[in-house]
């Protein structure tokens, strides 16, 4: 069986998204980039453009799920407010088009891809790198794309290891050590 899984890491001027294929329980990459928003001054002219764009990622990919990162809890009311209704015009999205939603918090995806919940975007990419064995040209420059990936990953191993029959670990050693055939 093959699910298509896209990840959205929303922002207000750059969004990233990235698609993911499973396979026979191996996940690849399909593409991965970024929603540039910063052309538009207007705020619901940016919510416009997203809703487009998620709909033809949509269109083109039929993804079977969408994995979404939830906001992070800020300072700025105002920040955290715009950057809600971005997510949620993804959301409304993916509800046109009958995809089930999934939402992930940042830390948990970080958790997920690296081992640690404080890690950097840099090492997130780093690692789905590896874990996707994606070339340097298979990156993007834009950390938001990675950042969507992880989602996506993130969804992926959470369909694999459910929370009732899931794999527990010591440690990222243990980890390592019990999926070297993941990881090269």
């Amino acid at each position: 069986m093959e699910k298509i899984i896209l990840g959205i890491d929303p922002g207000t001027n750059i969004m990233g998204y990235g698609l993911i294929k499973v396979r026979d329980n191996k996940a690849e990459m399909m593409g991965m980039g970024v929603i540039d928003l910063r052309k538009f001054a207007d705020s619901y002219l940016k919510l416009g453009h997203i809703f487009e764009r998620v709909t033809g990622i949509i269109d083109a990919y039929l993804p079977d799920e969408m994995a979404i990162e939830a906001p992070f809890f800020g300072k700025n009311v105002q920040s955290m407010l715009k950057l809600g209704r971005a997510q949620g015009t993804a959301i409304a999205a993916a509800i046109h088009h009958g995809v089930p939603i999934h939402e992930y918090a940042p830390l948990k995806i970080k958790m997920a891809i690296t081992g640690q919940g404080q890690a950097s975007k840099e090492q997130v990419a780093a690692m789905l790198q590896r874990l996707l064995k994606l070339d340097q040209n298979d990156m993007c420059k834009f950390m938001d794309a990675t950042d969507a990936l992880g989602a996506a990953y993130c969804h992926y191993l959470q369909m694999s290891r459910p929370e009732t029959g899931a794999t527990h670990y010591r440690g990222w050693k243990d980890f390592v050590n019990r999926n070297k055939d993941r990881i090269k």
